[in-house]
């Protein structure tokens, strides 16, 4: 088969690389159980009708069709662009199997037509944890889920993943102080504020006064709330010194406040309110987040999300649900970095490779891997009856640490390559040591 050219945005690992990033789910799968999330795997597509309902994402989504199929399905489907639409329709499927208030995790790959940069990807893994309630979701969910993710990233921390911090706002707050000052295209005031970071200030005033219709006021004020930045429930003060009343900024300041407050005394300082964060999706109606890695802000967030109470929705009952996701892909781009310290072992599972004397004879050998199997561990037999040095030599490219040969001066005995021992071995006995047995991945 011919070489072929590769594919920009879809990353496929090296061994040593899937070692690290499936640690990290393991990880990350470890801690959502220990939240009681359960566990789901949402199917690859869902109808593009349902895709791009929700905000102007139509541009990001694959589609998907069958190469015979002349155009004739009559309901066109796409990969999803996120795990949280998935989750909808399954909700809503599901309901009367499901007890409520209903906590999910999923891990698996999402797909999106974006430009591939550092760290974002076409086709990326993400790890997400939901909680969906039937008709209210009280507010305490919303501290629950950032605080959660804290915890996993603190279980990655021997892997050298930095310490974070979760930004958060409430969109009930974004769009009750724009109505509060006059404003009535919500969408373009949250779009204006999302891209604070990416252009600043002079830039949002002018995207306001263009996309939102904002005179040089609503534009000042709405600067002066994109400012304002505290770990301390006490940010409510700066907001209220601005001067804008309505009932909607009531309700986000009280929600956010009161996640702050509950947040410093579980997690101090892992919360901090920043009041330009809006996030791009349209679904989010409530509490918005996003992650950095602190020292590595570049890198963006790390994990997002929100709550969102119309997006699971039968006829008038809803499904009201509040989420986040951790970007892996996204997360690797700095795990893999070359100042990050973070490596493993060896790339291939096997600790030991059984040594061949002549092909008459691999039996013997096949019998050794039999009984270590048997026992957990992971072995393979050499490729070829070769001289025992090009079998040494096999072991050293793959990085395996250990060669067996049947027939030693001893019978069975094991050499340990990096140190040249070489020892007697009984295939129901041996055991390499506890760091050889896996490959591991070591941190910073």
């Amino acid at each position: 088969m011919a070489k072929s050219a590769r594919l920009s945005g879809f990353p496929e690992r090296l061994p040593a690389e899937r070692v690290i990033e499936k640690r990290i789910i393991d990880i990350l799968d470890h801690t959502f159980a220990l939240h009681g999330f359960s566990a789901l795997h949402h199917r690859a597509v869902e109808p593009l009708s349902q895709l791009a309902k929700d905000g102007e994402i139509d541009k990001e989504i694959f589609a998907v069709s069958r190469l015979h199929s002349e155009g004739t399905e009559r309901n066109p489907l796409g990969l999803h662009f996120d795990l949280t639409v998935p989750l909808a329709r399954f909700v809503t499927e599901n309901a009367n199997e499901l007890s409520f208030p209903f906590r999910a995790t999923r891990i698996q790959p999402v797909w999106r037509g974006e430009r591939p940069q550092q760290g974002r990807y076409r086709e990326f893994i993400q790890a997400d944890i939901d909680i969906i309630a039937d008709g209210e979701l009280p507010g305490h969910f919303e501290v629950e889920i950032p605080l959660a993710i804290a915890d996993a990233f603190a279980r990655l921390a021997p892997l050298g993943v930095p310490p974070i911090r979760i930004v958060v706002n409430d969109r009930r707050l974004l769009e009750g102080f724009a109505r509060g000052i006059g404003l009535t295209d919500i969408p373009a005031v949250l779009r204006s504020l999302d891209k604070y970071d990416k252009i600043g200030p002079e830039e949002v005033a002018k995207l306001l006064a263009a996309d939102a219709g904002a005179d040089e006021r609503q534009q000042q004020l709405c600067l002066a709330l994109a400012a304002i930045e505290s770990d301390s429930p006490d940010f409510a003060d700066e907001v209220r010194a601005l001067g804008v009343s309505h009932p909607l900024l009531d309700e986000g300041l009280e929600a956010l406040t009161t996640m702050l407050a509950a947040a410093a005394e579980r997690a101090p300082g892992v919360l901090v309110a920043q009041l330009k964060i809006a996030r791009g999706l349209d679904y989010y109606t409530g509490a918005v987040y996003e992650t950095q890695l602190v020292g590595h802000e570049e890198l963006g967030s790390v994990a997002s999300g929100g709550r969102y109470d119309s997006l699971a929705t039968v006829g008038k009952k809803t499904y009201p649900g509040v989420g986040m996701s951790i970007g892996i892909s996204r997360l690797m781009a700095f795990v893999l970095g070359e100042d990050s310290g973070i490596s493993a072992t060896r790339g291939t599972p096997s600790a030991v490779v059984i040594a061949v004397t002549d092909e008459e004879r691999r039996g013997e050998a096949d019998a050794v891997a039999a009984a270590l199997r048997a026992r957990d561990i992971a072995c393979e037999v050499s490729p070829s009856a070769a001289k025992f040095g090009r079998q040494i030599r096999y072991a050293e490219r793959r990085d395996i640490p250990f060669v067996w040969f049947t027939d030693g001066e001893a019978g069975h005995e094991v050499k340990d390559i990096r140190s040249g021992e070489q020892t007697p071995a009984d295939p129901q006995t041996w055991e390499p040591p506890a760091e050889d047995l896996r490959p591991r991945v070591t941190g910073a």
